[in-house]
């Protein structure tokens, strides 16, 4: 039997745990630029305010209701997921943590010890909620794909009381005909609109669709996604987070850039970024993509692109940030008041086993990189960078609406008066 333990609102919930008056309230979080919307909590979902939208569309509308609104506090959030990964872990043999506010659990041969998977996610949610004061739900199925299915059902669908257990073909088809195709696991929106065309619209339909038809309309991982439904195990934990094929590092800008420069450094800043992502799984970018473009509510929406394939693959931060400022040197134009800017690296080979050229004559420098990242690791985000970034950043993220870090600066330990 698997488990997946999943926050509900994860980064809603964080502001929450210190701000004690905010538990009842309607939550949302913002994106570093305070423009976009990336969580809701379900109070603020229920007032219709959507996630992934702009801010500025619901501003009035949060105003009205009185909406908590917070900026992104990922020094926070990091903290408290490895605090409920720890609560978590320890009620299972083996765990996997597959991101920030969720866990795989796996009980293989503890049904004996374990005869009511139910209650023991019981315990986990109030173990949880005692030692951290995060929300979490519980899905126990057969399969990763199920546990993925029964952590949906624990959360969006009414009479599970935020516990699931999938254990039955008759309960399996009763909540994956509630499931819409595009809200199963692995399954994209291009991939549910392919799907739709073909008449499956619901988790239901696809668990009954031919495996070798699958796998030939589609692929091998669609094979696999359909056998899972229907309680076969195809899935582990080295499938599950392969290393990304594409790395991209995008924002918008709460001040406008109107100058060489305040473009140039941007991208180079997202460029440092996604080479460390790069360097972090252990992967070589053979092509970069440079991106730059107003708002798309300006009176004449613009984007520019540019693209650089490199001679040989590299995630040298030196390299790809020197290519990185020529490309924002090509993009950009007199007049444009930029918004938004991002740099992706495309075309990901395996940096373990690259074969080295005798002839290339700007070599990766791991052991360089490894003491830069290593710097920055131990003593904080940009400790050692590029001056090509720019200093100071002055278009950096507007903290007023950003909460203390609490558990990570001594000077936001909380205070308690006696």
């Amino acid at each position: 039997m698997y488990c997946l333990a999943d926050a509900s609102a994860f980064y809603a919930s964080c502001h929450q745990v210190f701000e004690v008056s905010w538990r009842k309230k309607p939550v949302i979080v913002l994106s570093n630029e305070n423009g976009i919307i990336v969580a809701a909590n379900k109070q603020a979902l229920s007032l219709g305010i959507p996630k992934f939208s702009a801010y500025f569309k619901v501003k009035a509308l949060c105003d009205h209701y009185g909406v908590v609104v917070c900026t992104s506090n990922f020094p926070l959030y990091a903290d408290i997921s490895g605090k409920m990964m720890t609560v978590m872990s320890s009620f299972a043999p083996s765990s996997y943590v597959y991101s920030i506010d969720e866990q795989f659990q796996d009980y293989a041969g503890c049904e004996s010890t374990i005869p009511d998977f139910y209650e023991h996610g019981m315990k986990i949610r109030r173990a949880v909620w005692k030692q951290v004061r995060i929300p979490v739900c519980c899905g126990f199925s057969h399969t990763l794909t199920l546990a993925k299915t029964a952590s949906f059902a624990s959360k969006r669908l009414p009479g599970f009381r935020g516990v699931c257990v999938l254990d039955t073909k008759t309960e399996i088809d009763k909540v994956l005909a509630q499931m819409k195709v595009d809200k199963v696991w692995g399954i994209g929106s291009r991939l549910a609109k392919r799907l739709q065309f073909m008449g499956v619209e619901t988790g239901l339909q696809l668990s009954r669709l031919d495996p070798q038809k699958a796998r030939r309309e589609f692929s091998i991982e669609m094979e696999r996604i359909v056998r899972e439904l229907n309680g076969q195990r195809c899935k582990n934990w080295d499938d599950v987070r392969a290393p990304k094929k594409e790395i991209f590092s995008t924002r918008s800008t709460s001040d406008r850039l109107v100058t060489l420069e305040a473009l140039t450094q941007e991208i180079c800043e997202h460029a440092a970024i996604a080479s460390r992502k790069a360097r972090d799984q252990k992967s070589l970018c053979r092509v970069m993509i440079c991106f730059a473009g107003n708002s798309p509510y300006d009176d004449r929406p613009v984007n520019y692109k540019a693209i650089h394939q490199f001679a040989y693959p590299t995630s040298d931060v030196d390299q790809i940030t020197k290519i990185a400022a020529q490309m924002a040197a090509e993009m950009f134009k007199e007049g444009i008041k930029f918004y938004r800017a991002g740099v992706g690296l495309i075309d990901l080979v395996d940096g373990q086993h690259a074969q080295e050229d005798l002839f290339n004559p700007e070599p990766n420098r791991p052991e360089l990189m490894s003491v830069f990242d290593g710097l920055n690791q131990k003593y904080g985000k940009n400790t050692v960078f590029l001056a090509a970034q720019g200093i100071p950043r002055k278009w950096e993220c507007d903290t007023a609406m950003k909460t203390p870090h609490y558990t990570t600066s001594w000077r936001d330990l909380p205070r308690l008066k006696c």
